[in-house]
């Protein structure tokens, strides 16, 4: 695993948690939840991506 996508991941995850408790203390629950479920989806998205690059490279490996 590349070290470059853990601190993409938690980049994404320190953005989401500080807008979360800015729109939280605003009185916006709703906008901060929809903005942790779009921080949720962008950080599945990078996690899908690696699992088909780590298959794709399986596959080449084992010749399927």
């Amino acid at each position: 695993m590349d070290v470059d996508l853990i601190f993409r991941i938690a980049a994404v995850g320190i953005l989401v948690a500080v807008l979360g408790q800015l729109l939280s203390r605003s009185g916006r629950e709703e906008q901060a939840l929809m903005t942790t479920l779009a921080g949720l989806i962008v950080v599945l998205m990078l996690i899908v991506q690696e699992i088909d690059r780590l298959f794709t490279m399986m596959k080449n490996v084992f010749g399927f």
